[in-house]
């Protein structure tokens, strides 16, 4: 257990820092690809510059950097921490209310500005552990933004700490605040030469104690296809409709053991996320979900045949297909340096809590930076019901993180 003596001030910044809208936007093409998002970097550039971070800025492309120097003789890796500032745009972040339930004893929790909205104790395993700690919620009309401001706001304490608490020592320690994580672009800006850490960690995962260095691995899919068009008055015979065509290929998509919907653990998933056409062109994009490049592949080789086989019903319409790789399961580069790994493990521990090794369906800024040469594995934040109205985070949690990020640039230095 930790002998440190920490400020519990993680919350009151969270509070702050939900308040400001920071969803990000699929649909632009800017870096970042909403202005909006600047407003939390300028403020965190300002807070950790006012701390005595001198170099911290935030750049034209919205990212925010700074460097903590180190404060022993010792040559220490520099390590960096990293949370993203957008949000998603599945649920509007705009003019978020935080809610404050001190002392929670059980129970659903209604939101009181939608009461529609109810965190159900039931649906949420994870409320057990929480019995007598600080919820936070939204009020139920926006999401919350704990994914991922309750990663920043613990990194911004954390660092808080180390500079008020010179006798802790540690190497260099490098903030990174990112934008556009929630579209996918978190890391295509970032300037890892200005950045000059050797290995990384997102503060950017789930319950207390999880560490995750393992994600999906992720490619998108585009279906183009182009139907014959004709006068639908003197159509028979002759017309074959995109819109349809593109129908009946959803329609045949496997129901059971590839959706996002049925599947759980390691299995992956085929997922449109877009439709779109008129009569002689439609485009349907998916998103293909899984841990290793096979599973992949097989799945792309699967959506392939399922749209082959639709079209021998349409033999005037013709399609494309077309595979982008997005990012890939950052453990094949995670396992070559295990003790940033082994590392993360004794720091929740000696925070106090029990590890927890686990994989990540889904992504973050962290697998993208592995394979641009920054080993970075994913530490818990303490948010829940990410993506939704429901979402929230513990107090004690994100107390817990602080600490963990602390205990972390502690050991990388004990071990130099």
């Amino acid at each position: 257990m930790s002998s440190l003596t920490f400020s519990h001030t993680v919350t009151e910044r969270f509070l702050r820092y939900v308040t400001i809208d920071t969803q990000s936007d699929p649909d632009s093409p800017n870096s970042p690809s909403t202005e909006k998002q600047k407003d939390l970097g300028r403020v965190l550039a300002a807070e950790l510059k006012t701390m005595g971070v001198a170099d911290a800025h935030l750049d034209d492309y919205g990212y925010v950097y700074g460097t903590i120097p180190a404060n022993t003789d010792k040559k220490v890796p520099v390590i960096c921490f990293c949370s993203h500032m957008d949000t998603s745009p599945d649920v509007t972040g705009k003019d978020v209310k935080p809610q404050v339930l001190k002392n929670y004893r059980g129970g659903d929790i209604t939101l009181p500005g939608d009461t529609s909205q109810v965190i159900r104790f039931n649906e949420h395993p994870a409320l057990k552990n929480q019995i007598g700690n600080d919820i936070i919620t939204s009020d139920g009309t926006t999401l919350l933004g704990a994914d991922n401001k309750a990663g920043v706001a613990e990194i911004m304490d954390a660092a808080h700490f180390f500079i008020n608490n010179p006798d802790v020592k540690h190497g260099t320690i490098k903030i990174l605040f990112t934008p556009d994580e929630e579209i996918g672009r978190g890391v295509d800006n970032v300037d890892l030469n200005k950045l000059g850490a050797d290995f990384g960690y997102t503060m950017d995962g789930e319950s207390a104690g999880c560490v995750e260095d393992e994600t999906f691995s992720a490619d998108g899919a585009t279906i183009t296809i182009t139907g014959v068009s004709a006068h639908p008055g003197y159509a028979k015979g002759k017309m074959e409709h995109a819109i349809k065509i593109a129908a009946a290929i959803v329609e045949r998509l496997p129901k059971e053991g590839c959706s996002p919907e049925t599947t759980s653990g390691k299995q992956g998933f085929l997922h449109p996320v877009g439709i779109e056409g008129a009569l002689e062109q439609a485009t349907l994009s998916f998103i293909v979900r899984d841990f290793t490049e096979e599973g992949l592949k097989e799945k792309e080789v699967l959506l392939e045949s399922i749209v082959k086989d639709v079209m021998k019903d349409y033999p005037r319409s013709t399609y494309t297909f077309e595979v982008r790789e997005q990012y890939r399961n950052m453990k094949q580069v995670i396992d070559r340096h295990p003790h940033v790994l082994e590392y993360a493990i004794e720091a929740i521990r000696r925070a106090g809590l029990r590890p927890m090794r686990t994989a990540i369906r889904g992504g973050t800024d962290g697998s993208r930076l592995s394979f641009m040469g920054l080993p970075c594995p994913n530490i818990f934040a303490g948010e829940h019901a990410f993506h939704s109205r429901l979402e929230w985070v513990s107090r004690q949690d994100m107390e817990k993180a602080v600490q963990t990020i602390v205990h972390l640039a502690m050991i990388w230095e004990e071990k130099a």
